[in-house]
């Protein structure tokens, strides 16, 4: 069966009006996604997918951990960051899912949505995502002893030459998380420019291991305005697993006994006949 998407009409971030015009509304809206998700006693299955629709400019989608994360509007640690403006989210787990906004003003006046997902038991459980196995390569620390700063402007483009990434290998991010984080971007216009704005992976925790799981070039930059500008970007490319290498399988060698490398020999003086 095809997969439902729920449009969220009114699920809009794009909110046009002042702070001021929401401050004196707020009482009218601290329900208002919570109404929506009940609204037609709505049920939310395993498969179906969530449509958010608003301004990128203004708002974005971070889906968080947990109920203590989405009462609190604490993006500080996210599951997942949207900021397309079109964002299709795939329900693809049993259990609550909470979505809120990074703009702490409108996630306390009620930007936030908490839905039930479940087993539609009219259809078959959608197969876990295919996991690849990866061999346990070699962990990095990004930077080494100097951690995720700013240094000069060159500083990770030499600290990347000097090694060979492989898949499986790990990067290790260090660094003060209260004023810093790390963005894994998709491309190298965005990491010339420090765009930030549309990224693979956010990583906030100032202790970040970031696995390797793809050949290619992989970039990493900081959102923070000035510091990557500044050198604080990583570029690192990856190449593929190592192939094992197969040795062609040559007989063993026959350990023969003192017997019967007499008999073998004495075989060699076998008579022959005349012609």
């Amino acid at each position: 069966m095809a997969t439902r998407t729920r449009r969220i009409s009114s699920f809009v971030f794009a909110m046009m009006m002042s702070f001021t015009v929401l401050s004196g509304c707020c009482s009218a809206r601290d329900d208002v996604y919570y109404s929506w998700a009940g609204t037609d006693y709505k049920e939310f299955h395993v498969g179906d997918s969530l449509v958010f629709e608003y301004d990128p400019n203004i708002n974005d989608v971070i889906h968080v951990s947990g109920a203590l994360e989405y009462e609190l509007c604490d993006y500080s640690s996210p599951k997942a960051v949207y900021n397309t403006g079109h964002d299709v989210v795939a329900l693809m787990k049993p259990g609550f899912h909470y979505f809120i906004t990074s703009n702490q003003a409108q996630c306390i006046l009620g930007q936030k949505l908490e839905v039930l997902v479940t087993h539609d038991p009219s259809r078959p459980v959608p197969p876990p995502q295919p996991s690849n196995i990866l061999p346990v390569g070699k962990t990095y620390k990004v930077g080494d002893s100097k951690g995720w700063k700013v240094y000069d402007s060159d500083f990770y483009n030499k600290w990347s030459e000097e090694k060979q990434f492989r898949v499986g290998d790990g990067l290790l991010f260090e660094y003060a998380n209260k004023v810093n984080d790390v963005y894994e971007i998709n491309g190298d216009l965005e990491f010339i420019t420090c765009d930030p704005t549309s990224p693979v992976a956010v990583h906030k925790t100032g202790y970040d291991l970031v696995r390797l799981t793809e050949p290619g070039v992989h970039y990493f930059i900081t959102s923070q305005s000035g510091y990557c500008e500044a050198g604080l970007k990583l570029r690192v490319m990856v190449g593929p697993v190592p192939k094992a290498v197969t040795y062609p399988n040559f007989p063993k060698k026959m350990d023969l006994s003192a017997m019967e490398r007499l008999n073998n020999w004495l075989k060699t003086f076998k008579h022959q006949p005349h012609h």
